[in-house]
């Protein structure tokens, strides 16, 4: 394939590749404009004209706008970075889900929208700092059962201790628990001290509401507590066994992921019996997107995967096809992530083809731009290649593109960490499995379809 160039990208490369961008997709979206200034369509004003689509496929020949086949850049822009990165704020929040746990044992996990650093364990104390859902904290220690000591930046301060958990496997939570063996907290405002284990005993002081204490002996009414210099007690009504919250990530999935690639010759005529089988044996079909809402649950609360469920991926969508492909999938009754090309959307997927896939409730996510294999390119050409068909595919749906089938499977290392650098969540690869890491989220095995897979060998392939 061509390169695209020019003369006037080596002086001012960043301006250029911008322009490019934001011309491209002002010319898609914004649709024919007369002499003076509209604002641009919000959703439900979208769509797209004859004039549009005609101008598109104009550019997509001739490589000088939306659609660029391929950006060759001058040497002293390699290794620079391309377009600007779309919504840091879920970039950062899906660096985080990709996490299995935090590996250092005074890292903790901020669970609500928002939580206020303050300089003293009371909620009337000075703020010092905000953090954000997702953030990790140290944890000093927990002064009692309300407040936590965190270190942020190397100053002390103080957060409210249940909208912290500590991210642990299922492997570590029983040891993390063990840590906090024998800690209790006093669940009332107060709690006194007697002297002896008798309502009408001497009173010693008073423990306030929240504190920690460690019973030195117990029965079902009184606990025999350390108090100053020697011991004193306490009615165990009014204590409660202390632990932090833990938030219980799965670590590893068996999930399926049945991808279809409709540029192998007869693999959409076998797909109706394929989905009848599965759904005949129990099994629970879902998109990226659904798993994608899965992950966020995780993320509050310890949520786990049905196991008897899989993904259903098609790629290699193209005019030709996507038709036919709709009727197979909606007298089947089911949902399925559609992997699209940018290109197939100039040159093959019409407006009321797109926008027919969306009203049945396909999840619709990317498969790069040209389709080429990524691994071939250099870091700025994947960068432009993944967030340029990530871009167009959401402004046309309206919808955050969290997914991306990797053009010919071609995935490594870089290809992946570069994926996940403009925002995406999932990738997927041709890697031939059923199980992976939370860690692997951004190389996603996949089982490849062919005409001459059997319904018998399907259930086989999804039930490793």
């Amino acid at each position: 394939m061509a390169y695209y160039s020019s003369s006037r990208r080596s002086s001012t490369p960043r301006p250029f590749i911008g322009f490019l961008l934001v011309a491209s997709f002002g010319i898609l979206f914004a649709g024919c404009g007369g002499s003076e200034k509209s604002e641009i369509p919000q959703a439900e004003d979208f769509s797209f004209t004859a004039e549009d689509l005609a101008r598109v496929k104009e550019l997509a020949g001739d490589g000088s706008g939306a659609f660029i086949p391929r950006l060759e850049l001058a040497p002293e822009q390699e290794g620079q970075s391309g377009p600007p990165i779309i919504d840091v704020g879920s970039i950062d929040k899906f660096n985080s889900m990709r996490t299995a746990s935090d590996g250092e044992q005074d890292m903790f996990r901020v669970t609500n929208a928002f939580l206020n650093v303050r300089n003293a364990p009371k909620v009337t104390a000075t703020q010092i700092a905000r953090l954000e859902q997702s953030e990790s904290v140290q944890v000093v220690e927990f002064v009692d059962a309300a407040w936590a000591k965190v270190l942020i930046n190397g100053k002390e301060g103080y957060v409210a201790s249940r909208y912290v958990s500590k991210l642990v496997t299922e492997t570590q939570l029983a040891e993390e628990k063990k840590k906090y063996e024998g800690l209790m907290y006093v669940d009332f405002g107060f709690l006194n001290v007697r002297k002896e284990a008798d309502a009408n005993s001497e009173l010693l002081g008073e423990l306030a509401g929240q504190s920690f204490i460690r019973p030195l002996s117990q029965d079902e009414v009184w606990a025999r507590i350390p108090y100053h210099e020697g011991d004193g007690f306490v009615a165990v009504q009014y204590l409660t066994p202390f632990l932090p919250n833990f938030l219980v990530r799965q670590g590893s999935f068996h999930l399926p992921v049945v991808h279809y690639k409709l540029a192998s010759e007869g693999v959409l005529g076998v797909m109706p019996q394929h989905l009848e089988a599965l759904k005949s044996s129990g099994y629970t079909i879902w998109t990226m997107s659904d798993f994608y809402q899965l992950l966020n649950q995780q993320e509050e609360k310890d949520v786990r995967l049905n196991p008897n469920t899989i993904i259903l991926a098609v790629s290699d969508i193209t005019g030709e096809n996507v038709n036919e492909l709709s009727t197979v999938l909606r007298s089947s009754g089911v949902d399925a992530t559609l992997f699209l090309t940018g290109k197939s959307l100039s040159s093959g997927i019409d407006q009321k083809q797109l926008m027919t896939l969306i009203a049945n409730g396909h999840d619709l996510q990317t498969a790069g731009h040209t389709g080429d294999d990524l691994r071939s390119l250099t870091n700025a050409q994947v960068e432009l290649e993944l967030s340029q068909s990530k871009q167009l595919l959401e402004q046309i749906t309206k919808k955050k593109v969290i997914a991306v089938a990797y053009p010919l499977g071609g995935v490594n290392d870089r290809i992946a960490r570069k994926a996940g650098d403009v925002g995406y969540l999932l990738g997927l690869s041709n890697a031939p499995d059923t199980r992976f890491e939370r860690t692997q989220l951004l190389r996603m095995p996949s089982l490849t379809i062919k005409a001459s897979t059997s319904s018998d060998d399907l259930l086989s392939l999804v039930s490793q």
